[in-house]
């Protein structure tokens, strides 16, 4: 007797659903694994100039970033944001500051090629725009201005007076406006001005907050607002050293986390997270050879390489601190690696010539960050805050990745490739390829029994 026949219906259900399964490797394996190799294969990658990973976060970052920054501003969503609460008040700025460096970075580099075609400026001036505005919209300054009063923009309140200069000088420079240069100009001469006068050179971000990194950072924007204003602050940038060295420095010699005013008592040596901010500025205030000396010291303490992924740590080899957990400032602490000390670490290895580490960094980075069909980077997008800053990760990724060894930093060329990266390609191309093979096994099965003759 013939066996009973399976319903149309049965089988066109059938073969779509093998169809799926055979597919859909595609866009969540194969297509982040060719991201993975393109990246691995880019010289910009492990040396100087722009990689095609970041020229392509930019662009797919622009128009989001700009309707993002927009609706922000028309609804005054920042006005409700709670006082201590970080990714809600400080992420959003960080955002469009990021995407302004970045920006710059790209019409620098445009510049240093010879102005071929159009500025990037101008395909990303909304979205510069839109970033001014949310760095000059009076709801995002509702948080410190409740800290510091009406003042808030001449008294203390170091880390946001210096993300306006940064991402104010970046737009100038990017755009030649004009439109932020007073605003600009007083930052810079009172933020400059206030730290000089201070006792210890340092000033507070919050009321009983104190966070040296900070003022490095601060100084340091202030350094490269110079450019667009035509001011020159270095006498002031020499005499700032007395907040971070000799007694004022940490038990290895590297800029404290966080101190208290009006002592100077270090509450946290120096992090991961910090120091990796606190080198992509150094060469540039503190000359190649102090910044080599730093991050040579910063490697040696803070540098690991683990059989699965190599970075910073987020606290020193020997501080005694968790080697697995979560913190606002670091994120994720895996196996002692900090994320985003490792994440700012490459922004830091590209400035002082480390494209032995900057390429790992960047490598891990490509494999971790797991690139969807649209472009999006799915881990950065996911720690980045949902609410309030989802483009917060790519926008840092962004820049960092733009950024261009310091004049006459020597150069320390890539070698090999991570294990983190290799592990992405394994995972990348070994799944399809172990679905398939899988796949392809039954359908062999199926065909053999198909051809086995009857009883």
């Amino acid at each position: 007797m013939s066996s009973p026949s399976v319903p149309t219906w049965r089988k066109t259900a059938c073969a779509l659903a093998r169809w799926c399964v055979l597919l859909f490797p595609i866009p969540l394996f194969l297509w982040p694994g060719v991201w993975l190799v393109r990246d691995l294969a880019d010289p910009a990658m492990a040396g100087p100039g722009i990689p095609a990973r970041a020229r392509e976060i930019h662009s797919r970052l622009t128009p989001r970033l700009e309707t993002w920054a927009r609706e922000r501003v028309a609804t005054k969503a920042a006005e409700g944001a709670p006082l201590h609460d970080v990714p809600t008040t400080e992420w959003p700025m960080f955002t469009a500051v990021f995407y302004l460096l970045a920006t710059e970075e790209l019409v620098l580099d445009w510049e240093r090629g010879g102005r071929i075609g159009p500025s990037p400026a101008i395909d990303s001036r909304g979205a510069l725009e839109a970033s001014v505005d949310l760095l000059l919209d009076p709801s995002h300054h509702a948080w410190v201005k409740e800290h510091w009063g009406d003042d808030y923009l001449h008294r203390n309140n170091v880390f946001f007076r210096s993300l306006l200069i940064a991402g104010l000088a970046s737009y100038e420079r990017a755009t030649g406006d004009g439109r932020t240069l007073a605003i600009l100009r007083d930052q810079v001469e009172t933020l400059a001005c206030d730290l000089d006068g201070s006792e210890l050179g340092l000033l507070e971000d919050y009321p009983g907050e104190c966070y040296p990194i900070d003022v490095v950072a601060a100084i340091g924007f202030i350094r490269r607002a110079d450019a667009v204003l035509g001011t020159d602050h270095s006498a002031f940038v020499e005499r700032s050293r007395r907040a971070f060295e000799g007694p004022r420095s940490d038990r290895l010699g590297l800029v404290p986390f966080r101190v208290d005013l009006p002592s100077g008592t270090q509450l946290q040596p120096g992090r991961g997270i910090g120091t990796s901010w606190v080198l992509l500025f150094a060469p540039d205030l503190w000359g190649i050879d102090d910044a080599r000396a730093t991050y040579e010291t910063y490697e040696a303490n803070f540098y690991d390489r683990r059989w699965w992924a190599e970075g910073f740590r987020e606290w020193a080899r020997d501080g005694g601190e968790p080697e697995w957990g979560f913190e606002i400032d670091a994120g994720p602490v895996l196996d002692g690696l900090g994320t985003a000390a490792s994440a700012f670490g490459i922004a830091a290895a590209r400035r002082n010539g480390r494209f032995d580490q900057a390429y790992a960094l960047s490598s891990e980075m490509s494999a971790a960050g797991w690139t969807l069909p649209d472009g999006t980077l799915a881990l950065p997008r996911a720690v980045s805050h949902a609410a309030d800053a989802p483009h917060l990760g790519e926008a840092a990724l962004a820049y960092f990745l733009t950024v261009q060894p310091a004049p006459g930093a020597p150069a320390v060329a890539a070698t090999g490739i991570p294990p983190l990266a290799r592990i992405g390609l394994v995972v990348y191309f070994g799944v399809p390829g172990f679905i398939w093979l899988v796949a392809f096994a039954k359908q062999r099965r199926r065909r053999a029994a198909g051809r086995r003759p009857g009883p």
